[in-house]
Order: structure tokens, then C-alpha cells, then sequence
């Protein structure tokens, strides 16, 4: 049963991500292909570089067609209904706050799975979590937001060390676990957006002399 949720949770979080993805290629004006490759890249990209650096080949997106299957859907459908999503573009930061918190728990539990050492659990989460909007970034041609968004990677980043340490606890069993990082990294974000928490920017010398 606990698999099951985590598997639902596991297309919840990548049809999040793919809409985040498909309207990045709205919004700079993509054609139909255009706007399904970005919610490609973005709901299953994290994934695929994860399985690829840690050795889990095939990658689980070639050998679940389900992922790439509602990744192209929700391309479809929001390339075709963009014109009237009107205000509920506004919703999708909070819904990507709950994809980043899926993304990490499941990307540490990969990596604790095939016995990674702590630093390759950590950046399994990471990796899972923040690797596809980092692709979008680069196809589009702008700094990565996981570079300039407030507690994002870091959030992500933490919740990977959490998943690791109660791993090594073993107080909790695999599926409480899951739940407290996916909780904890989706809270952790979205109360930095809400009071707008980010880390330290360092000042230029320009900067520094004003």
C-alpha cells in the first residue's frame, strides 16, 4: 500500500512539475513541440540525470511509460488551454512547493536504496528535485531560478540530509520517512515564500563602496 502512495505521489509531483514546465514554454513563446519538450524536460528531466549519474540504467522514465505518457498530455492540454488559465497560473509556485518536497524524499530513497554514501543520497534528492527546471533554465536561456530563488535548492538540499539521517536512525519505517521529507521540504519552501526568506547575496565592490 505504502508503494502505491509513493508511486502516486511520485506522478502528482512530475504532472506538477511538467505544467511549470509547459507554460516556462508558453510563456516565452513556443510552438506545440516546444511547449511538450519543456514539460518533458522539466517533469521527468531531474529524474533521468539522477538515474544516470548513480548507474540506474535503463532510467525509470524509459521503463514506465506513464511519466513521459502524462508529461506529454499535460504539455498538450496546457498549450490548448492556455488562454484561458487565466489566474490559476498563480497556484502553480505551491503546487511546485509540493512537487519539490516528492521529489527529494524520492530521490534520497533511490539513492539510500542503492546504497550511496551520504554526499551521493543527498545529491540524489537534489538532483531528482531541481535537475529538470535546471535544464529548462539553460534551453531557455537564463540563470537557473534553483540558483536565485529564495530556499529552493536549499531546500531541497536539506531535506536530502534529513532523509539520510533518518534513514541511519531507523527509528521510522521507509514510508514515515518518505512522508516527514516530503513534508518538511515542501513546508520549509513555501514558508520562504511567504515571508520571502533567501539566502545571503554577495555585494560588489561597486555595491560595498555606496
Amino acid at each position: 500500500m505504502s508503494e502505491l502512495v509513493i508511486y502516486i505521489f511520485d506522478l502528482f509531483g512530475t504532472m506538477v512539475f511538467a505544467v511549470t514546465g509547459a507554460l516556462c514554454g508558453i510563456r516565452i513563446k513556443l510552438d506545440l513541440l516546444g511547449v511538450i519538450v519543456f514539460g518533458c524536460t522539466v517533469g521527468v528531466g531531474g529524474g533521468m540525470l539522477r538515474d544516470v549519474l548513480i548507474g540506474a540504467i535503463p532510467v525509470a522514465a524509459l521503463t514506465n511509460e506513464s511519466y513521459l505518457v502524462l508529461c506529454i498530455l499535460t504539455g498538450l492540454a496546457l498549450f490548448f488551454l492556455a488562454p484561458f488559465l487565466g489566474n490559476v497560473k498563480k497556484i502553480i509556485p505551491y503546487c511546485d512547493a509540493v512537487g519539490l518536497g516528492v521529489f527529494t524524499a524520492i530521490g534520497a530513497a533511490k539513492g539510500c536504496a542503492l546504497g550511496l554514501t551520504p554526499i551521493g543520497v543527498i545529491l540524489s534528492g537534489v538532483l531528482t528535485a531541481v535537475g529538470g527546471g535546471v535544464i529548462r533554465d539553460i534551453m531557455a536561456r537564463s540563470i537557473p531560478v534553483v540558483l536565485t530563488s529564495d530556499f529552493y535548492a536549499t531546500a531541497a538540499l536539506l531535506g536530502g540530509i534529513l532523509y539520510f539521517v533518518l534513514y541511519r536512525a531507523a527509528v521510522f519505517p521507509p514510508f514515515a520517512v518518505f512522508l516527514i521529507v516530503f513534508i518538511f521540504v515542501t513546508g520549509l519552501r513555501l514558508a520562504a515564500m511567504h515571508y520571502k526568506l533567501h539566502l545571503p547575496v554577495a555585494k560588489s565592490e561597486e555595491e560595498s563602496n555606496e
